[in-house]
């Protein structure tokens, strides 16, 4: 293969640009799966890590450069155990038949050569329903997605996709329902999902008058960057969660306000 270019030193050729494209797509789809999760923290922790290690090679500094070695050394098996749910994801994406599939293609690489397009929230929809299911004191458990899709929830439970309203919301939690048990997951504005069985937190501060509810609500928010809203069915309040931590009792009128500031253009935001 001839050189494309030759500066100095450095001869580039056609296979090192492909080498390049091929690199940075695989990295764009790493981000795309482990975005708006706690996996992105640890990526960036152990490329810290690296960097630094990197850094130390170059300085000869022998004492950190030995300590850190060890870590890197076994850093393939530390990223296989910690990004476990993420690799099999990925892998689960490439080995579907339906991958091969053109159509299929293209939307596993649309989000490289497209803007995603900020789809804004029904907000008045979501409320009004919460309002009603709390003046009746029915229990419901809604999570809204930001960067993090939530497919691997998504997936169990019962596929929607359907429009957000007021009656969809309230026939799901209707308490002989048979939807009306675990959480809703909307994204894209859209319902996705029913009946989605989400991680409980563990974290021992808790109140104890807080139900599965509650901690499935902080469970989800404390691995990803969704929205959780929360109708307790004792007491008919409405709490909000969002990064492992929960405000109570809160008024329709603040949960509007709250929404709006996470979901809605800055000029729309009254």
């Amino acid at each position: 293969m001839h050189n494309l270019f030759i500066t100095g030193f450095i001869q580039i050729r056609l296979l090192d640009i492909l080498d390049i494209v091929l690199v940075a797509i695989l990295l764009y789809q790493l981000y795309i799966l482990i975005r708006g999760t706690g996996a992105i923290n640890i990526f960036l922790g152990i490329l810290s890590i690296y960097i630094i290690w990197w850094l130390v090679r170059i300085f000869e500094m022998e004492m950190l450069t030995a300590i850190l070695g060890q870590f890197i050394s076994v850093g393939v098996l530390a990223l296989i155990i910690v990004f476990q749910p993420e690799i099999r994801k990925f892998l689960l994406i490439i080995g579907k038949k339906s991958f091969l599939h053109r159509q299929s293609r293209s939307k596993w690489f649309k989000g490289i050569w497209q803007i995603e397009k900020d789809k804004e929230l029904n907000i008045p929809a979501i409320v009004n329903s919460l309002e009603a299911l709390a003046e009746q004191k029915t229990g419901a458990l809604i999570v809204i997605t930001q960067k993090n899709e939530l497919e691997s929830f998504i997936e169990t439970g019962q596929r929607i996709d359907a429009e957000i309203t007021e009656q969809l919301l309230g026939s799901i939690f209707y308490k002989n329902s048979p939807l009306h048990d675990g959480a809703v997951i909307i994204s894209d504005n859209r319902i996705r999902a029913a009946r989605c069985v989400l991680p409980v937190s563990e974290i021992r501060r808790i109140p104890s008058s807080l139900g599965l509810r509650h901690r499935a609500a902080i469970g989800i928010t404390e691995q990803s960057d969704a929205i959780a809203l929360v109708v307790s069915e004792q007491t008919g309040k409405i709490s909000w969660s969002k990064g492992g931590e929960i405000k109570r009792f809160i008024k329709p009128l603040q949960l509007k306000e709250l929404l709006a500031k996470e979901y809605l253009a800055a000029d729309n935001v009254k």
